[in-house]
């Protein structure tokens, strides 16, 4: 699984002019589902989106994850980062798990980090989407999880 976690001020998610999901301050985590992703790699996912220490609230020392800041977290499917364009123009897709595989796995994203006390927004998954945020930072920071039993 690879995810990719932007921190923003605010962030919303429109398909066909409807905001469907949006958040305030927080992380946007593009989730882009492998073949062989499955409860360990949700798990392992999960705790980095919660507990990854990119926020520095203003005032406080140190630095916070965004469960510890009482952030929220957009989270979008994201089939696309999974694209091999080591040869030609075109990307290939193979390395994306189809819609039917990957769609319960990043609903189990959503719902673990729910399950955390996390605020969490969602994308609708299979539609076009447009996804607007404002960038906090920049920071973005990309997190990849290995199937179990796959080389690192």
């Amino acid at each position: 699984m690879r995810t990719v976690l932007q921190r923003v001020s605010s962030a919303q998610v429109r398909v066909d002019d409807e905001v469907v999901g949006a958040i305030g301050p927080g992380l946007v985590a593009l989730v882009g589902v492998t073949h062989g992703d499955g409860p360990d790699e949700v798990a392992t996912t999960v705790r980095k989106i919660a507990e990854l220490r990119l926020f520095t609230p203003e005032g406080e020392g140190g630095e916070r994850s965004v469960e510890e800041t009482g952030g929220e977290v957009l989270v979008v499917s994201q089939f696309t980062l999974h694209a091999d364009v080591r040869k030609g123009r075109r990307p290939s897709w193979g390395a994306a798990a189809p819609g039917p595989v990957a769609e319960p796995v990043v609903a189990a994203v959503a719902d673990g980090l729910r399950e955390r006390g996390i605020g969490v927004a969602t994308g609708r998954f299979g539609a076009m989407m447009e996804v607007a945020l404002v960038g906090d930072g920049p920071v973005t920071i990309v997190v990849d999880v290995p199937p179990v039993g796959s080389p690192a």
